[in-house]
């Protein structure tokens, strides 16, 4: 464990880098070297594999640095004071709000929620910070082992329920994967070790074929002048393969994407033409192919995806992208803000990255602005989040603000479609209505009627991904109780609640 070997990870370290790294990990380690973990091992491998980490996802060197800090104030081996006067307001800023985050306890069926309100606004204020949390929490997760019986499956919930879908919302899907497979493991213990019993299996059976199957693919691209592109298989995740099982009876033949076959290329241009190759050698399934290009997932997922039949009886799923989109869905949001961390004189309220955007130029979600220009960058998600706990004064208000994380940012999200082929990502199981409100609240106040791929729906129709959606507005409509029943997303029940108030006041 050296300095050294930190800035290694780094891409194209400056001097003043390499300086700030060395001096935050000097800090720590005599900090932190009086200090011993559970495990008996010294509380500075802690903070070293964090930076560790943040290095890997090629994070700046204030980050990797606040990472080398992030435990200081906390654990009392260094106070606000010192750090701002070694280390700047800016690394004191993310230590304290990494400190903030930390402060999230998982109790039972709900999230404790003074806590998760301050977790929310910190995020909100800066990336940087969440991310440096996912990193500690990579590493608590890889040492849970040492941790007393009766603590380990609560910090394994909060990871799965709160840590994990942070980390895939944000794309960085190399955390994501591993939190989910780390905390499965003591959430579900008895299906960690069936699931994980037939993901060994079915690689066992599936790898062979598929390393056959890359030649004949190198083959037929060679043919047709494609030379330049790199191809490695992805093994699906243990929880992610148990949540797919859920949804196929169990059935693990009916899943075709445990060994799935990458071809990373230089453009868009060429990812289509190979498409159209891998498409003229072997037949697809119908209805497997998904184009993320041009409609990327809602966390700015991009790839081609088809699923074709090899001719030797097996069936394997192609994902076909740039190196860029690549990089996107491993690192996501972390690899933007590394490129701009290295930029001189940035503020820390645009470390935000207005990332999305560049993937959903149309979308509605993603594409407003918002007035307060220190979040102008933050993707619009987090700052809703944020602004969401205003008002929070009893108890019912309480629970809705956990119900409405649940619905509106943990679930599973489809695209759904205006006419004029504007984006809108919603929670799976929303309404044409919660789709009117998604756009405006005056048009979900004002909504008569909708269609659905040019068809007249009642206004409670269940949307589903890749639907086109209009909504009929009307003067006289006006929201009503039954409107409640209806819609899926907080956000149309805040509208709908306020107006029958207003309503009732009058």
């Amino acid at each position: 464990m050296t300095s050294e070997e930190i800035i290694l990870l780094i891409d194209s370290p400056t001097e003043e880098d390499k300086a700030l790294i060395k001096k935050a990990y000097d800090f720590a380690e005599n900090a932190h070297k009086d200090v011993k973990r559970k495990s008996g091992e010294p509380y500075f491998n802690h903070v070293y594999e964090t930076a560790k980490t943040l290095a890997e996802l090629k994070m700046g060197a204030v980050t990797i640095s606040a990472g080398l800090l992030h435990d200081s104030i906390e654990d009392g081996v260094a106070t606000e004071d010192c750090i701002r006067t070694e280390f700047g307001e800016e690394i004191l800023f993310l230590v304290n709000g990494v400190t903030k985050l930390g402060k999230v306890k998982y109790r039972g069926a709900e999230r404790h929620i003074e806590s998760l309100r301050k977790f929310m606004v910190a995020m909100s204020q800066d990336v940087r910070v969440l991310i440096i949390r996912l990193a500690d929490r990579l590493h608590n997760m890889k040492t849970l082992q040492y941790v007393r019986e009766d603590k380990k499956k609560r910090i394994a919930m909060e990871t799965l329920e709160i840590y994990a879908p942070l980390a895939y919302r944000l794309s960085i899907r190399k955390l994501s994967r591993e939190l989910e497979d780390l905390s499965f493991k003591y959430v579900l213990p008895k299906e960690y070790e069936e699931t994980l019993k037939l993901l060994k299996q079915a690689k066992e059976e599936t790898l062979p074929r598929l390393e056959k199957f890359i030649k004949s693919v190198k083959k037929a691209l060679a043919k047709n002048e494609i030379l330049n592109f790199k191809t490695d298989f992805r093994l699906k995740g243990i929880y992610s393969l148990y949540k797919k099982l859920q949804t196929h009876e169990n059935d693990i033949g009916k899943i075709y994407d445990i060994l799935a076959l990458r071809i990373n290329l230089d453009n868009i241009a060429d990812c289509y033409k190979v498409l159209g190759i891998i498409h003229g050698e072997w037949r697809p399934l119908p209805g497997r192919i998904k184009d993320y290009i041009a409609f990327p997932k809602p966390n700015g997922y991009q790839s081609l995806h088809t699923t074709v039949f090899t001719g030797d009886g097996s069936i394997v799923e192609i994902q076909i992208r740039t190196q860029e989109m690549h990089k996107n869905s491993e690192y996501g949001i972390a690899s933007h803000i590394s490129y701009k961390e290295n930029k001189s004189n940035q503020p820390k309220d645009n470390f935000g990255i207005n990332w999305f955007m560049q993937f959903l130029p149309k979308t509605l979600n993603f594409a407003k602005i918002n007035k307060d220009s220190s979040k102008k960058e933050m993707p619009l998600w987090i700052t809703e989040l944020a602004d969401s706990q205003n008002g929070i004064k009893t108890n019912s208000d309480k629970e809705e603000f956990i119900e409405g994380l649940k619905t509106d940012f943990f679930n599973e999200r489809i695209f759904v479609f205006t006419p004029k082929g504007e984006v809108v990502d919603l929670p799976v199981g929303s309404s044409t209505l919660d789709f009117a409100y998604a756009i405006h609240s005056d048009i979900g106040d004002h909504t008569n009627g909708s269609k659905i791929n040019g068809k007249m729906v009642a206004i409670k129709t269940i949307l589903e991904n890749g639907d086109i959606v209009e909504i009929i507005t009307k003067e006289s409509s006006k929201p009503s109780s039954k409107w409640l029943e209806i819609v899926k997303t907080n956000m149309a029940k805040r509208h709908i609640s306020n107006y029958l108030e207003k309503q009732k006041k009058k």
